[in-house]
């Protein structure tokens, strides 16, 4: 209501139903004021309503509205002032967004820790303001006509060659004046020092201080050429240096300042953004034709070289788009229209394909393949209304060929399949959604300046010499929001800003009354001249605007940004939440209904298919994986399957080692307890799943599973050894026994010695009882020991 009010006219049909329901809105916020003091109590007791600043920000609201109602038809003055409060009434909506309370939190905290150079700033400023004033004061006037340079010399009139035409002279008076922004004080040196350090018409000011002469003196050009060092340096020192730094430090303190809520959390920002990713991920379906025809049309679309075929047809398309000029033959705008009729047809066979291998229920789940239909047909209706297939009539009454432009954004679709645009990408969305606060800030900076100025500056009149103008004014809210965005963007805001203040060269503006006549000027009781109707409110209004807005609010989004691409300035090495994507898109392969749920011997498969940090490559060993199951530990149910959040949980805990220390038992009641800390809405079934609670359904686990078989191969490879020490020993046996044989043969006819006869029994395994063998001049001689002992082999 306050935006849709009409700064011209205070007695208008339009402010005064809008008044109307100013009343009846400040009625209802009374009413809730009072029933809020009377159950939270006034301010002597812990919880009271008026120790909290939100609620001291809406009584004073309140307060200002119902004010104005008693001073609706007193001064002028008053009546502007309490219409100007009015626009804090935005400002209670900060209690009830959480959101945004804490984008404000942090951003003011960010100014109280930034206080030291904010002061530093400050006093570099003064420093340069007071030197400007010994090197500039009363030196920046000028003559409208510029060939007197004294007050004395001008005088009279002259005449004007309007904008250097030669037909269009004009008589002027000669006016000696001095620049809006001039070193006459300290104060206005500053400003002036202000708008250059915003790089805003500081070259026509340095161009100006150059021809500085005397003081009540004209310029003489190049006139001092040294005093570009003052500006040269003022820029390095405070543009260059201190605003950067300025910069930088609201941009950290806001990121710390965020971060300040999880100070106490045993997460770190990376483990915190993991596990938000693995329980809200959900699985997706990969849709296989059942169909033998339709199973052959989709490996033909869904195939590599089919879809690189395409990509090539859309650079073809898109350059023969940008070939088209003003004023081309007719030759050549037929011969672009069967061009595009040709590319036309291919993307409409694409799309027919897709549609008779996918199905229409398919097909239109995915929303490119929506968009590849409607840019189908729309170049079908484009080429139904244009002449020659290609350029449309003039006096066609639909003409959607720009439509065909937008083929164009399916380059980021299959540019998402390299690893390091995927990442960017994901990097920009999460960026996107980290940003509705912060916009909603601006948005909320933005209505409050704008109401304010229409409020203050709304009557100013119109002039197109100057820069409120019939496009740049303060007359509507969408004009003053527009007049606001220009000046955020730094365009010529100091000119806007002069063209608001208090002079007599800004008028009101002409207001008609009932019957449609101009009513006379207010005039000023001091000078009798008609009243001007800016103000010097004008300084604080645009210097305060810019710097919040430029210096401070705009910087939110490179902190947000910054905060999304923190994964640029760590270890690759370590897992990160833009890494997760590819676990769903690979899960979807062997859970193409998407239920959740695939069997435990399929994870092995699926993480050799994804690189490090994530997956564990195709080349690691078994033993390696089943220790790694073994640590992820994830729930296995009865039939044998895992679930999908469960394992992405599993593998992100195994991978940056969260809560894997110890007593795995405690470790889990720890870790939910942490969850729980941390995401106090979170759902207690998806936290089951991803750590089951002591005695839960879940009892058996993939590691206890997978400790199993690696305690059964451990026990194979040793059984497997001792089978195969033994088979050495009996051959052993058997080698010795074959060379036994072979010595007999060879020494039959030789002489028997007692070593012979031992070696034999030894061979045959025979007990040696009572032998013992000594050769004497070549007979046997045997002696008997009682108590010999026989050494079987």
């Amino acid at each position: 209501m306050l935006g849709a009010e009409d700064p011209l006219y205070e007695n208008s049909p339009r402010n005064l139903v809008l008044n109307k329901f100013d009343m009846f809105f400040t009625t209802i916020f009374t009413f809730e004021i009072m029933l809020k003091l009377i159950v939270f109590g006034l301010i002597f007791h812990p919880g009271a309503f008026c120790r909290s600043p939100a609620n001291l920000l809406d009584i004073l609201v309140v307060s200002v509205s119902l004010v104005s109602f008693f001073f609706s038809s007193g001064a002028i003055s008053t009546v502007k002032i309490l219409r100007v409060c009015r626009v804090l009434r935005p400002l209670r909506a900060i209690n009830r967004a959480k959101g945004l309370k804490r984008v404000i939190q942090c951003t003011i905290v960010a100014i109280q820790t930034i206080g030291n150079i904010v002061v530093v700033t400050a006093l570099l400023q003064f420093m340069f303001a007071v030197m400007g004033v010994q090197l500039f004061k009363g030196k920046l006037y000028i003559c409208t006509d510029a060939s007197k340079s004294t007050p004395d010399e001008c005088r009279g009139s002259f005449i004007n060659y309007k904008d250097g035409d030669i037909h269009r002279p004009t008589v002027e008076k000669r006016v000696f004046e001095n620049s809006d922004f001039n070193f006459d004080n300290v104060a206005k040196a500053m400003l002036t020092l202000f708008a250059v350090s915003t790089f805003e018409g500081w070259p026509q000011m340095l161009y100006r201080s150059i021809d500085s002469h005397e003081e009540d003196r004209g310029p003489a050009y190049n006139y001092r050429k040294i005093v570009a060092v003052y500006y040269i340096v003022y820029l390095i020192i405070i543009a260059f240096f201190m605003v950067n730094i300025f910069v930088g430090f609201v941009i950290i303190t806001f990121q710390s300042e965020g971060e300040r809520e999880y100070e106490d959390c045993e997460l770190d920002k990376n483990q915190r953004n993991c596990v938000a990713f693995a329980m809200a991920a959900k699985p997706t379906q990969s849709y296989i034709p059942q169909t033998t025809w339709q199973y052959k049309i989709w490996n033909v679309i869904t195939s590599q070289p089919f879809e690189y075929a395409i990509f090539g047809l859309i650079l073809m398309n898109t350059v023969t788009m940008a070939m088209s000029f003003h004023e081309q033959p007719d030759e050549y705008t037929k011969f672009m229209g069967y061009v595009n009729i040709v590319f036309s047809l291919l993307f409409a066979v694409e799309c027919f394909l897709k549609l008779a291998a996918m199905g229409p229920k398919i097909f239109f789940r995915d929303a490119w393949n929506t968009f590849d239909f409607v840019l189908v047909w729309g170049s079908a209706i484009d080429i139904l209304f244009s002449e020659d297939g290609g350029e449309e009539s003039e006096d066609s009454f639909i003409s959607i060929s720009f439509f065909r432009l937008f083929r164009v954004a399916r380059l980021v679709k299959l540019l998402n399949k390299s690893e390091g645009i995927r990442t960017l990408l994901w990097t920009f969305m999460k960026s996107l959604q980290a940003l509705p606060y912060v916009v909603l800030l601006i948005v909320l900076l933005f209505f409050i300046y704008a109401v304010v100025g229409m409020q203050v500056f709304g009557k100013i009149k119109l002039d197109s010499d100057t820069e409120i103008h019939r496009n740049n004014n303060f007359q509507s809210f969408s004009a003053a929001t527009l007049l606001l965005f220009r000046c955020a963007t730094g365009e010529a805001w100091q000119d806007i800003m002069m063209s608001c203040v208090s002079k007599t060269s800004v008028r009101c503006e002409d207001v008609k009354d009932e019957n449609g006549e101009f009513l006379p000027p207010e005039l000023d009781p001091s000078t009798g001249l008609p009243a001007t109707c800016g103000s010097d409110f004008a300084f604080i209004y645009f210097v305060s605007f810019f710097f919040v807005c430029s210096f401070l609010i705009l910087n939110l989004f490179v902190a947000v940004i910054m905060d999304n691409f923190d994964y640029l300035t760590r270890d690759w090495s370590i897992l990160g939440a833009h890494h997760l994507g590819e676990f769903i898109e690979l899960w979807s392969q062997y859970d193409p209904e998407a239920s959740g749920r695939i069997r435990h011997e399929e994870v092995v498969e699926l993480m050799k298919q994804i690189s490090p940090p994530l997956g564990w490559g195709p080349l690691c060993p078994i033993r390696v994986v089943c220790k790694r199951l073994m640590l992820m530990n994830m729930p296995l149910n009865d039939d044998g399957t895992v679930q999908f959040n469960a394992t992405l949980f599993a593998v992100i805990r195994s991978s940056l080692g969260i809560k894997m220390e110890g007593n795995i038992t405690t470790a889990n009641e720890e870790l939910r307890k942490i969850i729980k800390d941390i995401w106090k809405d979170c759902d207690d079934a998806i936290l089951n799943e991803l750590i089951p609670p002591i005695g839960g359904k879940h009892q058996q686990t993939v590691g206890k599973l997978y400790a199993t078989i690696l305690i059964q191969t451990h026990f194979r490879r040793y059984l497997k050894q001792k089978y195969r020490q033994r088979d050495e020993l009996i051959k052993k046996k058997q080698l010795a026994a074959e060379a036994l044989k072979q010595k007999k043969a060879a020494v039959i006819h030789a002489p028997v010695s007692a070593a012979d006869i031992t070696f034999e029994k030894v061979a045959k395994c025979e007990p040696i009882n009572d032998v013992y063998s000594h050769v004497m001049d070549g007979n046997v001689v045997i002696n008997k020991f009682p108590n010999s002992v026989g050494v079987p082999l």
